[in-house]
This record gives C-alpha cells, sequence and structure tokens, in this order.
C-alpha cells in the first residue's frame, strides 16, 4: 500500500540511524595543529515508513548565523518525529568559521568554493568531499541556507535553477516572496548537487553577523512547506498549493548598483522597494564636510533585494542589488504581503503544528 512502506536505516559517519530514531553525530572533519579534532554535527531524524530523504544545512560560512537559528527551531517542532522519510540536519558546516565570526576556513579558503572537494585536498576540500559523502550522496532534496556577506542585506529569496521541475516545483512550495533563476556557481555546494541529479535550493536572507527575525521565520516555514510537499509531512489546509497568482515571483536577472565616488554613504530605501529607472533615488554619496553630494538612482525598473550598510565606501563598491522585473509593481505588492503575513504569524508559525517560539 502505498506510503506504508517501511523506511531504510541511514548510516552517517560510520553511525548507522534505524527507523523511528533521532541521532546525533560528530563527523571528524580533520585536526588543527592545536591537536584538536575539527568537527562537523549533524542530526539525523529516521521516519519509520518511507519517504524523501531531505538535507538542510546552514554556516557553510561560518558568520552567515541565520541559519543556525532556522535549523535549531526546525527541529522544535514535534510533528518531525511522526515524518516519513529522513531529515538530515546540518547546522554548522564549517564549525572553525562559525566559533571565530569568520566566513573563512583557517587556511582562507571559502567552502563553498570547494566543493566538490577531495580527500587528498586542503583543509576546505577535505570537508567539501566529507559533506558530500556522508550527506549529499544519500539524500534526495537539499535546502542551503545563506545570509548577505558582512554589511550586506538580503531580502529573503530562492535561488535555483528553475529550469529543472522538481526543483521549481520546491522553490514555489518553500514560498519566498522572490525566486531567482540563478546559475551555478563553480565549486560551490549547489554545483556540485545539481551535478550528482539532486535538486536543491538557496535560500538568502539577512545579513552575516546578525539574527534577522523575518528572515528565520520565513525560513522555518519555507522548508516546513517543502516538507509537505514532499510527503515527509502529511499536508494541512493551509499548506496547500498556493494559487498561481499568488506565488512567489520569478527574476532572470539581477544587477548590482556601483558607487561612483568613495565617501560616507546613506541609503534612502529599503530591501523590498520598488525602484524606477532613473527616477527612483537609491542613496547619497557625501565628502566628509558634506560640500558634494552625488546622488545614486536606479538604473533598472525593479526591487531592491540587498544593499550595503556599512555608511563609508569607495568608489566601484557594490551598493544596491537589484532584481529586473516588467511589472515591478506587482512584485512590490507581493513583497510587503508576504512581510505582513510574517508577522502576523506572530511567535508560533504553525500553532496546530507546535512549531516553537524563540
Amino acid at each position: 500500500m502505498k506510503g506504508k512502506k517501511p523506511n531504510h536505516p541511514i548510516t552517517i559517519g560510520g553511525i548507522t540511524v534505524l527507523p523511528g530514531e533521532r541521532r546525533t553525530i560528530e563527523l571528524t572533519a580533520g585536526k588543527l595543529y592545536t591537536h584538536s579534532e575539527l568537527t562537523m554535527p549533524v542530526q539525523v531524524i529516521c521516519g519509520r515508513l518511507d519517504g524523501p530523504v531531505l538535507f538542510v544545512c546552514a554556516a557553510i560560512h561560518g558568520d552567515e548565523l541565520n541559519g543556525v537559528e532556522i535549523i535549531r527551531r526546525l527541529l522544535k517542532i514535534r510533528s518531525l518525529n511522526r515524518m516519513r522519510g529522513t531529515l538530515i540536519a546540518v547546522p554548522i558546516v564549517n564549525l572553525h568559521g562559525f566559533i571565530h565570526g569568520s566566513r573563512y576556513l583557517p587556511d582562507r579558503r571559502d567552502l563553498n568554493r570547494s566543493f566538490p572537494g577531495s580527500e587528498e585536498g586542503t583543509l576546505a576540500a577535505r570537508m567539501a568531499a566529507l559533506f558530500m559523502k556522508e550527506v549529499v550522496s544519500q539524500s534526495t532534496h537539499g535546502i542551503d541556507l545563506h545570509t548577505g556577506a558582512i554589511n550586506r542585506t538580503n531580502l529573503p529569496q530562492i535561488r535555483a535553477n528553475l529550469a529543472d521541475s522538481e526543483t521549481r516545483r520546491l522553490a514555489e512550495a518553500f514560498s519566498a516572496p522572490l525566486m531567482l533563476n540563478a546559475s551555478l556557481r563553480k565549486g560551490s555546494l549547489r554545483s556540485a548537487a545539481v551535478k550528482h541529479g539532486i535538486p536543491i535550493l538557496l535560500y538568502e536572507a539577512g545579513e552575516a553577523l546578525r539574527f534577522d527575525e523575518i528572515s528565520i521565520r520565513a525560513g522555518v516555514r519555507g522548508i516546513v512547506n517543502v516538507l509537505r510537499e514532499l510527503g515527509n509531512l502529511p499536508k494541512t489546509r493551509s499548506s496547500t498549493p498556493a494559487k498561481k497568482s499568488s506565488r512567489a515571483v520569478v527574476s532572470h536577472k539581477s544587477l548590482w548598483v556601483r558607487a561612483e565616488q568613495s565617501g560616507i554613504f546613506r541609503s534612502v530605501v529599503i530591501d523590498g522597494a520598488r525602484v524606477i529607472a532613473n527616477e527612483t533615488l537609491l542613496g547619497v554619496i557625501s565628502d566628509p564636510f558634506g560640500e558634494s553630494d552625488c546622488e545614486i538612482y536606479s538604473p533598472y525598473n525593479g526591487i531592491v533585494i540587498g544593499q550595503m550598510k556599512m555608511p563609508l565606501v569607495n568608489e566601484g563598491e557594490a551598493l544596491f542589488h537589484i532584481a529586473r522585473f516588467a511589472r515591478s509593481d506587482i512584485v512590490a505588492d507581493k513583497v510587503d504581503s508576504f512581510h505582513e503575513e510574517i508577522q502576523q504569524q506572530g511567535r508560533l508559525l504553525y500553532p496546530s503544528d507546535d512549531i516553537p517560539a524563540l
């Protein structure tokens, strides 16, 4: 009978998790010169009944914290104890970077440019290879959680290969306000997973070294939506597929507006704001004496999906990330509705499902 097939055990790091079990496993990623081990904590929830295997990971860049909190809240949902299939949660992939508040590993390499990695390569390459072997290769789907870099924000958004029907299905289920049909970057986890035939979503929201409550709530809700879409969790009335008119809007192109001069930068727009080409003032750059002001206007129609937060900028520095749309007015309304919906949900996202508060 469909849906009644027993689940399979899963072995990670030499430890087997049986159907109905939940275990935390410490993967050893190597040793530092202090002789201390560099580990990667993984929690596995193996459902009693068969279903997809979804991995959710965060802090590939150690200073990107929103995803860590998203996974913490996700793992407190009691209904996961009755889920089908398997959830592999890796809240801190880059433990060294996380401890030091750094994007990078001790060798100054970017882990998200080191996939699929090598067991005989650098520390970054070895960690990437370990993650691919123990997590990605055993999964059917994946979600990678990120934020903007230090001093840069990101409006909650999904980046994915939307030409793939399965990936697009999950991206629409996630229900972020925007979806970007993003090209693959060489060495990224997303690129390596796609080459292995694994549909994967990249969720970008907030900024490094900061918690953003809207981004966190939207992330938890999005992952639960994906689990329901995959059949790992049962669907509810509130989780029925959205009407086509209310789904996230797709942008196929985004560009950065850069500083025309160095100086003191002041932004006058917020993330999610609608901008009109050559009409919308984005910000102003001034010299320290206030004797010269350089006004920055948007060269495109679209939506602000990210921006610089540091008030001191150099000429040529990226200031505003604009996603282009033919009907930016419709997109702006959707972004506003998204924020209102997340805020109105209050401390519990899905009260009937016991999704936890802070």
